[in-house]
């Protein structure tokens, strides 16, 4: 196991900065992963750590020694990649041994790596087959047995699951989940699927152009978002926005005029930053789709026209529209008989959950209950 700090760290391309100062800290034995849109620079991020980028400012550390100038090799970490990157020549057994008969490790102590990754990633049966006679989901096993017989400091894993489909992703969630728990090494996993931070982290970086918009526990950045960047991206169906201005504000309550008319009255807020909301100033409303209520027209804080209901069985979907072009997404539990083309009201007073965003997106107060 081992710490990994990032100070500072930069990275540009010529003239062009995608990385902009950095600052991270990782535990011992934490899982943590790097999740944005395309593009956002987490495996940049990444292969900054794994020594596969140089860096252009800051320091990447690694047990509070500094690495920036060392080798991939140097490290002591092992990346999988998206691709699997398996000699397709090779049978799993020989994949998973070839790296350490490169460092010419004793043959001993390379049957017992190989036999242990085998027995933990349950790859006993298949050693002797070559990749090509493996499916999807084993042949990410082999590559992530490739990094386990290494024995790093930090396993880095660089979209590991894309290329699965659905429910083999699921699946394989759950092995990564159940292999930091028997292993205990510090982990760091790069995806655009929020699914798969939620479930996985002990702590996820929410990436944006090449920024940390926020670094927290899964469940804090879901009910205490720091700006509308990260409220939006964690969620979903996302969190749904409408601009509004503050009619007043007092001691751990407000009421927003909503541009599309109605006013919420909200009480219960903490403040989420230094700065505290003021009677008068534009203000975004931020409440999540399964905060909402549906009521009748006339009866919530704004009527809404559904133009589209998805029934998921367990669970409804209902996408509306709002005066000024506004829109709106309710969560509703089971199934519903509204329709498309009809008028529902909408409450927001009743949310179990509000936040408001200032002029800038970034987080005035929250009401959770």
């Amino acid at each position: 196991m081992a710490t990994l700090e990032l100070s500072s760290v930069r990275k540009s391309f010529g003239a062009t900065n995608v990385i902009h100062g950095i600052d991270l800290a990782i535990a011992h034995g934490e899982f943590c992963v790097f999740v944005g849109p395309s593009g956002c620079g987490k495996s940049t991020l990444l292969r900054m750590i794994a020594g596969l980028e140089s860096v252009s400012g800051g320091e990447v550390r690694i047990d509070g020694k500094r690495v920036n100038e060392l080798g991939a090799s140097e490290r002591g970490l092992a990346m999988v990649f998206q691709s699997y990157a398996l000699y397709p020549h090779m049978s799993v057994r020989k994949n998973l041994s070839f790296g350490l008969e490169n460092v010419r490790m004793p043959q001993a102590e390379i049957d017992r790596r190989v036999a242990e990754a085998a027995r933990m990633l349950r790859l006993e049966p298949y050693l002797e087959r070559r990749p090509g006679a493996l499916s999807g989901g084993q042949r990410q096993r082999v590559a992530i047995g490739r990094a386990v017989v290494r024995e790093p400091k930090i396993f880095l894993f660089d979209e590991p699951l894309s290329n699965l489909d659905a429910e083999l992703r699921v699946r394989m969630r759950a092995e990564l989940g159940a292999l930091h728990e028997r292993i205990g090494n510090t982990m760091i996993y790069v995806t655009h699927d929020q699914v798969e931070a939620m479930t996985l982290a002990d702590r996820i970086a929410v990436l944006r152009d090449g920024r940390c918009e926020q670094f927290a526990a899964p469940l804090e950045l879901y009910n205490a978002p720091a700006n509308e960047f990260v409220a939006g991206f964690i969620g979903s169906p996302r969190m749904n926005f409408l601009k509004g201005t503050l009619a007043a504000a007092g001691a751990g309550d407000a009421s927003v005029a909503l541009a599309v008319g109605g006013e919420v009255h909200a009480t219960g807020l903490t403040a989420a930053g230094a700065k505290r909301p003021t009677a008068g100033e534009p203000v975004t409303l931020g409440v999540r789709p399964e905060h909402l209520q549906l009521v009748a027209p006339g009866a919530g804080q704004a009527d809404m026209k559904v133009d589209l209901t998805e029934q998921l069985g367990g669970e409804s979907y209902i996408y509306g529209s709002l005066a000024e072009g506004a829109t709106l997404v309710v969560r509703l539990a089971g199934q519903t008989r509204i329709e498309r083309g009809q008028s529902v009201g909408v409450d927001f007073a009743g949310s179990s959950s509000l936040h408001l965003f200032d002029g800038e997106g970034k987080a005035l107060a929250r009401r959770t209950a």
